[in-house]
């Protein structure tokens, strides 16, 4: 925790003067990148933190490789003691099937057939790590901003800590929405419509984002995504019905940092309350499109950021979507969020020790406090400068 406070504190004053340096000299810039994948040498070479989702996806690629389907199948079932590792034996959740999607799934399959361990997993996160780092490069040549912002990204502490340490599929999910955003600016739009529907089949969160695609996609090049993911789900058929897996379990029971959520549940179902999460991501999505006056990669953080700040689980990894997109004043409370989020970890240590599943009021406080702090000074600092 203390090592992780100065790498937030450090990477704050960073941001400090990427806001007040227009250009950085390349040599900066390349030896910033270094030291960032320097960084996640060690957490490598480390074995997953408490918040050990990989194991789950080794289980996950390993069974479809099987031939069984792990929407279907149930880790703690005793029929399927014989397929576990000494890896997967230790998966989180072992009670319930599977939750991810299915462009999830099949990268798991991927991977492990490769290799099947922990390491080869978050070997891969990292090459997607790095290669967001290559995409965004392009992206700022070709807006013409400064080259310096992709360190925004590459020095996040949740970067090291989250893809090389414990490694989450999200990664994944934030490159391929990165490359769709990149092909919408060069005009690609089948590629762009193509890749969205890609991350939105790894994770179900840039659905959000719909609004800001209308009319920048042609409808077959939409057509043409639909069917691309559907066609994804085709090996997971039970029935002839779309499995979810345990996604509705995770809607009903789990819960974790969401102090939002909390107050719309107790006023409706858990599904309505979700319901309300997406719905709060689209109306942000249509009011950044109404807002924008030019296109902006920008306006990708801020629905994403609204839904997840109302959704019922708010893990410091599922901001690993919002990285590649906030390089601006507007995204400045984002930026902050990705450091106050840090203080959660500490719930972790506090399940070792047999206390409940709750994040602690003053940590929340201290999460949600200082991205609206930092909101409201954005807010009066453009007044001021309206005047």
């Amino acid at each position: 925790m203390a090592a992780l406070t100065l790498a937030g504190i450090a990477y704050l004053l960073a941001i400090r003067d990427f806001f007040s340096t227009p250009k950085f000299p390349h040599r900066v810039i390349v030896i910033g990148l270094v030291l960032a994948a320097l960084w996640h040498v060690p957490f490598l070479l480390t074995q997953p933190g408490s918040d050990d989702d990989i194991h789950r996806y080794v289980w996950d690629g390993r069974v479809q490789r099987l031939g069984y389907n792990p929407y279907i199948v149930v880790p703690s079932d005793p029929a399927l003691s014989a397929l576990h590792t000494p890896e997967t034996r230790t998966l989180n959740n072992p009670d319930v099937p599977s939750p991810y999607p299915a462009g999830a799934q099949l990268f798991f399959r991927a991977v492990t057939a490769i290799h099947e361990s922990v390491f080869a997993l978050k070997v891969a996160f990292v090459v997607c790590d790095l290669a967001i780092v290559f995409v965004l490069l392009d992206i700022l040549r070709g807006s013409g901003q400064g080259a310096h912002w992709v360190l925004a990204y590459a020095w996040n502490p949740l970067l090291a800590i989250e893809v090389a340490g414990s490694g989450h599929i999200d990664i994944v999910g934030a490159l391929l929405l990165l490359v769709s955003v990149a092909a919408l600016e060069r005009r690609w739009r089948a590629i762009a419509a193509v890749a969205f529907g890609l991350a939105v089949a790894v994770k179900f969160l840039p659905i959000v984002l719909l609004p800001l695609y209308w009319k920048r996609v042609r409808m077959r090049d939409a057509a043409l995504a639909a069917v691309m993911v559907g066609l994804l789900y085709v090996p997971f058929l039970n029935h002839g019905r779309i499995p979810i897996g345990s996604l509705g379990a995770y809607v009903q029971s789990f819960r974790f940092n969401d102090p939002v959520f909390a107050t719309l549940e107790r006023v409706a179902a858990p599904q309505l309350a979700v319901g309300l999460a997406v719905l709060v991501g689209f109306l942000t999505a249509m009011w950044v499109r109404s807002k924008a006056s030019a296109w902006s990669s920008d306006a990708f953080a801020w629905p994403m950021a609204a839904s997840l700040l109302c959704a019922p689980v708010v893990y410091p990894w599922y901001l690993l979507w919002l990285l590649p997109f906030v390089r601006s004043g507007s995204t400045l409370p984002i930026i902050v969020w990705t450091v106050s989020i840090i203080p959660t970890y500490y719930v972790w240590h506090l399940r070792a020790l047999g206390c409940p599943w709750i994040v602690p009021g003053w940590i929340m406080l201290l999460e949600y406090g200082s991205v609206t702090t930092t909101g409201a000074i954005v807010l009066l600092c453009r007044k001021e400068q309206l005047k």
